[in-house]
């Protein structure tokens, strides 16, 4: 029996923050994991952050911001979850805030928000609010249900690591 159910193909994660004030500079980033099939919640087949590629393009780092300065959106990645290999089964993407000045929360963050949305349709959004004491967080979390669909959860959950432990513990089972 097929499902009739298309799931999300093309998705993007838009992040935006405010510029922090006296001098201090905030730097948040988005990064995905992706989770082979074999191992859905062990260690990340791969990462994409804004020193590092997909190595198939299917996941892309539009745009990225040190300071949060402009207008709307700051960061951006797209996932064509559509063209994933087979082989993945897991997605979860996250944001995490640079500790080089200290310690920052996104409590400290003026208006975070994060976006998720598949072309014109609004998936999810959220402010951070609920974790603004942590100092990373996951977002969203994409599953494969099948040869060629994938669903979509939201999965705010709070992380008090910097960004490399970060990578670590964002795909852990909840």
């Amino acid at each position: 029996m097929s499902s009739l159910n298309k799931g999300v193909a093309k998705v993007e994660v838009a992040l935006k923050w405010d510029p922090g004030t006296g001098g201090a500079v905030h730097d948040l980033d988005i990064i995905a994991a992706v989770y082979g099939a074999e191992a859905p919640h062990g260690e990340p087949a791969y990462l994409v952050h804004f020193d590092s590629r997909s190595p198939d393009g299917t996941i892309t780092l539009n745009r990225d911001s040190r300071t949060g300065q402009g207008l709307g959106i700051d960061e951006s990645m797209t996932l064509e979850l559509n063209r994933l290999a087979p082989s993945y089964a897991r997605v979860v993407v996250g944001v995490a805030i640079q500790q080089g000045s200290g310690r920052v929360t996104f409590g400290d963050v003026a208006n975070t928000g994060v976006i998720v949305k598949e072309g014109y349709d609004e998936l999810f959004r959220d402010d951070f609010g609920a974790v603004r004491d942590a100092t990373s967080a996951t977002v969203v979390e994409f599953t494969r249900q099948g040869p060629s669909t994938w669903t979509y959860k939201s999965a705010v959950r709070g992380f008090d690591s910097d960004p490399d432990s970060f990578t670590q513990l964002m795909g852990a089972p909840r």
